[in-house]
């Protein structure tokens, strides 16, 4: 059996990306085979593509796909073939119509849930879920701002955040975005007009919020830390304008006491369980209607470097996946 793939030989800009045909690897005992329907489109994807987060070479590309399982090693019990599945995280190499991976990294997709949505928003959504419980909890009454509002994380975690009972401020880079995430957003602040800061401390009457979720990074820290509560948390858990520059420890102090903390889904799914506690508390919240997960833009997996294009461009709203 063959599969087609996307591979990457060396770093650099979306040229890198070409689409090749392989073998597909043997079932070890614990592992499963899937024909994979779909595979979503990240920024992390454009991050190990570029060398910001360099892989050894070659390398696959993408980190979660969905699909049905075709088959099982001799130790898998809990799948069975025909069984729909999905993942997020893990080696990269999701872009691809076929692919092994072991057993303890797939989770189920329940009914109501489609395969384009588990391909386009799993990551996405259970980013999301840790970032809203566990990271800083968020709960009912609490003022939050989450930067990049229209994204895909963000589109995610606005409307949770708003189920939760938290009045939600949101960030966007243009009128468009901004017209999209007031869907979700109590506030929309369009932070390539607006002061996000001084919006921020007059829609709270100067106190400033408690968390700030922040995965654009280098051009929104500053007001990030600005826009934060005494004894309020940064959570910074993307890079979409670049990395957080180095920063002195006691401008913490300065604003407040902060905190600033720099997480990842990869160590809140350590085990089995946490890994299957967060995909299903996610699915749960789009089976009862609280976060609406949709994808917005669909490419073959042989456009896969146009895909990256447009997602760094800033062309793309929420879900992006590749067609396997």
């Amino acid at each position: 059996m063959h599969t087609a793939v996307i591979r990457i030989r060396q770093h650099g800009d979306a040229s890198v990306l070409t689409l090749t045909e392989e073998a597909v690897a043997d079932l070890a005992a614990d592992e499963v085979l899937i024909r994979q329907f779909a595979a979503g489109v990240n920024f992390i994807d454009t991050y190990h593509r570029s060398g910001l987060y360099a892989l050894p070479l070659p390398s696959g590309l993408g980190v979660e796909a969905a699909g049905v399982i075709e088959a099982v090693g001799a130790d898998v019990h809990e799948f069975k073939p025909g069984d729909r599945v999905a993942y997020a995280g893990g080696t990269p190499g999701a872009y691809a119509s076929h692919r092994v991976m072991p057993a303890s990294r797939v989770v189920p997709v329940p009914a109501p849930i489609s395969d384009e949505v588990a391909a386009g928003t799993l990551l996405r959504g259970m980013t999301a879920q840790y970032l809203l419980k566990r990271t800083f909890k968020v709960e009912s009454g609490m003022t939050v701002l989450i930067h990049a509002a229209a994204g895909g994380v963000g589109q995610i975690a606005c409307q949770w955040a708003r189920a939760l009972g938290a009045t939600v401020i949101g960030t966007v880079g243009n009128a468009v975005k901004a017209e999209q995430a007031a869907k979700w957003c109590d506030l929309v602040i369009d932070y390539s007009q607006d002061d996000v800061a001084a919006a921020v401390r007059a829609f709270t009457d100067g106190r400033g919020v408690p968390v700030v979720y922040d995965g654009v990074g280098a051009a929104t820290f500053n007001a990030s830390l600005d826009c934060l509560a005494p004894r309020g948390m940064l959570v910074s858990f993307g890079n979409s304008s670049g990395a957080v520059p180095p920063f002195a420890p006691g401008i913490l102090a300065q604003k407040g006491s902060l905190f600033f903390t720099r997480p990842t889904l990869a160590h809140y799914t350590l085990n089995r369980q946490e890994l299957i506690d967060t995909a299903e508390d996610y699915f749960t919240a789009v089976s009862r209607g609280d976060v609406l997960a949709e994808v917005h833009q669909r490419y073959p997996l042989a456009e896969a470097a146009q895909a990256h294009l447009d997602l760094e461009a800033r062309k793309t709203t929420g879900s992006t996946i590749l067609i396997t």
